[in-house]
């Protein structure tokens, strides 16, 4: 295993985007961890700091409603959200990922399901009250992201609530000077997750990156009117 599991990961992604195919290295990657051979570099073994921190400042009540979190991993953030009284949904690409999240909370509250964020099912369509994003479409090329944005809008109910939490992009910095996995989002990116006209952007915040320091992260938050 290499020493900087992000090398690995990118290993992975480059030979998966060498035959044409942006997210089989999900599977290739949690498959090899599943194994010991390599590191999920964003699977820490707790929710995300941020979304945390949205839950405390915000202090919604989830009972009686729904939430997904897209790309859900290994289950940390949807432990958390079905644990805040949401019925929750969490989906991943990959089947090793959703075995993982179930071996990891055995008794879980979330319903763990495998799932392709840009062939979503049909009856998720304005399903949920709340839905997560975290890191899913940054994972994903440059070129993708467009595609992948309006899906995750897609999920959002009347009335619902969008959290995104994504690396941020250097201002000003080229795309090809991007060397992903992770393709980091710009401001832009970020705001265009309000690109339906019922999506409406309410908070946006970039703060350090509570593993480093040297980064820093989006948060925003969005409401479906």
């Amino acid at each position: 295993m290499s020493e900087d599991p992000r090398l690995e990961t990118r290993r992975l992604a480059r030979a998966s985007l060498d035959r044409d195919d942006p997210t089989g290295w999900f599977e290739n990657l949690y498959s090899a961890a599943a194994e010991g051979a390599a590191v999920v570099p964003w699977d820490r073994g707790t929710a995300n700091p941020l979304l945390t921190e949205w839950f405390e400042a915000s202090e919604p009540d989830g009972t009686g409603k729904t939430a997904i979190v897209v790309g859900a991993g290994t289950g940390w953030d949807a432990e958390l959200v079905a644990d805040r009284g949401y019925q929750t949904t969490a989906f991943d690409i990959s089947p090793t990922a959703v075995e993982t999240a179930l071996r990891n909370h055995p008794g879980s509250k979330a319903h763990y399901v495998v799932a392709d964020l840009l062939d979503q099912p049909a009856e998720w369509r304005h399903a949920f009250d709340l839905v997560v994003e975290i890191y899913t479409v940054q994972a994903l090329p440059i070129s993708l992201q467009p595609t992948a944005v309006p899906k995750v809008g897609e999920l959002v109910g009347p009335g619902g609530t969008l959290v995104v939490i994504a690396s941020a992009r250097t201002e000003g910095q080229p795309d090809a000077e991007v060397e992903g996995p992770p393709w980091p989002l710009t401001r832009a990116t970020i705001e265009s997750f309000a690109s339906a006209p019922d999506l409406r952007l309410i908070e946006i915040n970039e703060s350090p990156s509570p593993s480093d320091p040297t980064a820093t992260r989006w948060r925003a938050e969005f409401l479906r009117d």
